[in-house]
């Protein structure tokens, strides 16, 4: 991309910073994830950031919702830093048995 090509948005390239670029990736994720899709979510959390790895189960155009270990955790679109798609979780181990 040149600095003379529009992002998204219709901004120049050379406008964007890369906390720009990362978060409209992150957005474009969450709006090509099925229901149902595992995701990893990074978003701005009073001064820090929060995670959430799980199912997408909810969407809409304020908030997406992802089921973790934990428990459903409602994350706002706007406080969306960082988001990508990663496979299934591992199968669990046979357990050992001592003998």
């Amino acid at each position: 991309m040149s600095d003379a090509d529009p992002d998204l948005d219709g901004a120049p390239a050379a406008a964007l910073s890369q906390a720009e670029i990362a978060r409209a990736r992150a957005l474009a994720a969450l709006d090509a994830a099925a229901l149902g899709d595992r995701l990893v979510v990074r978003a701005h959390d009073g001064d820090g950031a929060r995670d959430a790895l799980g199912e997408l189960t909810g969407r809409t155009t304020e908030t997406v919702t992802i089921v973790t270990r934990r428990g459903p955790v409602t994350v706002r679109r706007t406080d969306v830093v960082a988001a990508k798609p990663v496979p299934p979780p591992p199968p669990p181990r046979p357990r050992r048995t001592t003998g």
